[in-house]
């Protein structure tokens, strides 16, 4: 890593730093800077900072205006998009500040012979380091350009093969993605969770609030795998188990998905908790069922079943939503929809027996440390799967 041979030749000329030693370093940082311009660079004409200043000031105006709050969703809608549009225009202006900023550092440590100059210099390697990491989130973020990547998550989590494993396997990845927002500081909110008997979850649904929910957390869809020595089986034996992630775009009221009411079936009926405790002594739970696709949704975690139907009836349009796009790109492109799981096709794979692994299978990403995985640290296989949509999708073109 280039970070990495900076202070190796930092270390080598500690001893007495010639003008001959410093000179190399700060040709090696001069070097790393210059891809960190030319990196930001192209993020920016994607980007297009001119554009989003144009559309914070529109959105601004419209956000000053004195009726906005007479529409409450209207209001709504124009406050999170210009939140959205700020943030990414201080991204962008942000690093560049930082950049600057890392070559006067790199200037400072490079001009002088002293002790302080080896602090110097060990802090601007941090720095660089830490804009490397950032700008890559950045260019991440540029691949992000579907038609719905820029909108709010629905995830279900379905237990699968495996008996009570499965389910204690659900249960496992809904705290990883809750772990995963939580660390992000995004939102969340659980919609639905059906208990397994003896432990664990049959399903849970939830949202993720937060623009570009749905973008980063698409590539995560498909079928997860566990191995590991079951801690449900008195003879100690390895156990294989999958659980199902569906990752719908949460619809906006400008969609337009109608749903004639005799395609829907309602069924109500009392909340249970963990074993099948019954929690609620009402029928304020409720099950749509979507006749001609067979789709069904649950919810019970509100406290009516006005509430429950109105969710229920939000996260069925988004999933005919993402139906409605699976069958236009097929159309297209003569393929089927790739967002429903498959059992024979699981895209990641996790290994806590006979060795700690987790590996994507579509991108080949790994990591040992399986306890920061089920702890929320998915970061890198999420950008992993968004380079790897966008070189298949070019593939494909």
């Amino acid at each position: 890593m280039a970070g990495a041979r900076a202070t190796g030749t930092l270390r080598a000329g500690t001893g007495g730093p010639g003008s001959r030693t410093l000179a190399r370093v700060a040709t090696d940082f001069a070097s790393q800077i210059s891809a960190l311009r030319t990196t930001l660079s192209t993020i920016s004409a994607v980007s297009d900072p001119e554009r989003l200043r144009a559309t914070i000031a529109e959105l601004s105006d419209q956000a000053s205006a004195p009726d906005l709050w007479d529409d409450t969703d209207k209001a709504q809608q124009v406050t999170t998009l210009l939140s959205q549009a700020q943030s990414e225009l201080e991204r962008i202006t942000s690093m560049e500040s930082r950049i600057d900023d890392l070559e006067t550092l790199v200037e400072m440590a490079t001009e002088g012979d002293g002790a302080d100059d080896a602090d110097t210099l060990a802090e601007a390697e941090a720095e660089l380091a830490g804009i490397r990491k950032d700008l890559d989130q950045l260019e991440v973020r540029t691949l992000l350009s579907g038609e719905w990547d820029a909108r709010e998550a629905v995830v279900t989590i379905r237990a699968g093969a495996g008996g009570v494993d499965a389910a204690d396997f659900a249960e496992m990845l809904l705290r990883m993605y809750l772990r995963w927002a939580e660390r992000h500081g995004y939102p969340t909110a659980v919609l639905d969770t059906s208990y397994a008997e003896e432990a664990g979850l049959k399903s849970a649904t939830f949202e993720v609030k937060v623009p570009y929910a749905f973008g980063n957390l698409s590539v995560e869809a498909g079928t997860h795998r566990l191995v590991r020595i079951s801690p449900f089986d008195n003879q100690g034996r390895r156990q294989t188990s999958f659980a199902a992630v569906e990752v719908v775009p949460l619809i906006e009221q400008t969609d337009h998905i109608d749903i004639p009411e005799n395609e829907i079936r309602v069924d109500v009926f009392r909340s249970s908790g963990p074993g099948g405790q019954s929690v609620n002594t009402t029928d304020s739970a409720v099950r749509l069922t979507h006749i001609p696709t067979g789709i069904v949704v649950s919810m019970q975690n509100e406290k009516s079943q006005i509430q429950n139907r109105a969710a229920a009836m939000r996260v069925l349009q988004s999933r005919l939503l993402l139906e409605r796009q699976a069958q236009e790109k097929a159309q297209k492109k003569e393929l089927a929809g790739d967002v429903k799981a498959s059992w024979g096709d699981q895209m990641r794979s996790y290994v806590l027996q006979p060795y700690q692994m987790v590996k994507d299978l579509r991108t080949e990403h790994e990591v040992g440390n399986t306890s920061a995985v089920f702890d929320g640290e998915i970061d890198d296989f999420i950008e992993a799967g968004i380079r790897w949509r966008r070189s298949k999708d070019r593939d494909e073109a």
